[in-house]
């Protein structure tokens, strides 16, 4: 078949009725990623793609919903036996940081329960932007040129809003038990652009809104060696899956984690260092965490916090090239599922304003410092921790 015959042939199965979303998120996402327009003479393969793509999509999105680190439930306020005095007293003048856990435990009986509040607005994955049409799922392309001709592309608007609730409880001087419950409400609205020699047609548009609790989180910390300058601990979390997995509000399975905790204090200033692995859930993961605190004022810290996550089952993406099985000169390009593993690190700055009494207010902006994954530009949040 001459070129030009076959551009008139693409142009003519290029032409189809947008269509409307399905029913949960992963069927939106799936739908969205079904190739309709670009004719490629090789179904199996187009469905396979997408279906690889989507998975790789949805499980960006659970690890970012169901396995993200949630903030460390331990009290701000920390407590300890002077034996010399036979008192309690304050055992930091800092109120902690946000993700970081510190050794020390609160003190026996000192509980304390807290709500926060944030909200992401996801707009890459793996670099990609996912806002201007230029992530393209799969196209046509003549070999002698430099740029497809006839594509299919992806836009999506992701956006998601958590409240966690949170709590823990001291045991005897070197025990601590909490829980964090995540509420999320997820919005993601998708094109399937289809753009031929210049011309754009919107193939099919999709919105999905859905909420409800997350995976609950169960954790428990142990003192093993403590000082006046900080202290070695052990801790482990549990997450439980309580969330919708199709909606990918939960995980579908049971977690765990072990943490070794490491903290020195001295003076206003203090140092924390987390370092763990995660297994079962949506993936086996090892962290490395490291937090820097500041007391400011004997109601104000300011910390800083480096995470680390190596996620052994994250996967990258890229365009796979496969000659076109039916037109002589033509390229079909697909987009597929790369390499698996991604170190993802974020930065944290955080404030804990002692407001009154026992009552603490704390902010915090985090955003991410490598391009791998789904990444939101910066993501805000509040919270409010009550001890007693």
């Amino acid at each position: 078949m001459c070129r030009h015959a076959s551009v008139i042939v693409f142009a003519l199965l290029a032409t189809v009725a947008p269509a409307r979303g399905q029913e949960t998120v992963r069927d939106v996402v799936a739908f969205l990623l079904t190739n309709q327009s670009v004719p490629t003479s090789d179904f199996e393969r187009d469905r396979a793609a997408a279906a690889a793509v989507a998975d790789t999509i949805a499980r960006a999105l659970l690890v970012n919903l169901t396995s993200v680190p949630i903030a460390t439930s331990s009290s701000g306020f920390l407590y300890r036996l002077n034996s010399d005095l036979g008192t309690v007293e304050r055992a930091s003048p800092s109120f902690g940081a946000v993700f970081v856990e510190r050794a020390l435990t609160p003190g026996n009986g000192r509980a304390s329960l807290g709500i926060s509040g944030s909200t992401s607005a996801f707009d890459h994955l793996d670099g990609l932007s996912l806002r201007d049409g230029t992530l393209v799922t799969v196209a046509n392309k003549f070999r002698d040129e430099v740029t497809p001709f006839d594509t299919e592309s992806l836009t999506l608007r992701i956006r998601t809003s958590r409240m966690t609730l949170f709590g823990s409880v001291g045991i005897g001087d070197r025990f601590e038990v909490g829980a964090a419950i995540p509420f999320v409400r997820l919005t993601l609205e998708g094109d399937r652009v289809n753009v031929y020699r210049g011309s754009s047609v919107v193939q099919a548009r999709a919105t999905a809104t859905v909420s409800g609790a997350a995976d609950l989180a169960v954790r428990a910390k142990y003192t093993l060696v403590s000082g006046h300058s900080g202290g070695v601990a052990a801790a482990a979390e549990v997450r439980l899956p309580t969330g919708n997995e199709e909606n990918l509000l939960g995980a579908g399975k049971v977690s765990w984690r072990i943490l070794g905790v490491a903290s020195t204090e001295r003076g206003v200033w203090g140092m924390h260092a987390n370092v763990g692995i995660v297994r079962g859930g949506v993936s086996d993961e090892t962290t490395f965490n490291g937090a820097a605190s500041i007391a400011a004022h004997p109601r104000l810290t300011i910390s800083g916090e480096l995470l680390g996550r190596q996620v052994s089952e994250l996967r990258d993406l890229t365009l796979m090239s496969a000659p076109h099985p039916t037109i002589v000169g033509v390229d079909t390009l697909r987009l597929a599922p790369g390499l698996t593993g991604s170190t993802l690190l974020n930065a944290v700055i955080s404030t804990k304003w002692n407001v009154s009494g026992t009552l603490v207010l704390s902010g915090y902006l985090a955003w991410p410092l490598v391009s791998r994954g789904l990444t939101a530009s910066i993501t805000p949040t509040i919270g409010l921790e009550y001890a007693f």
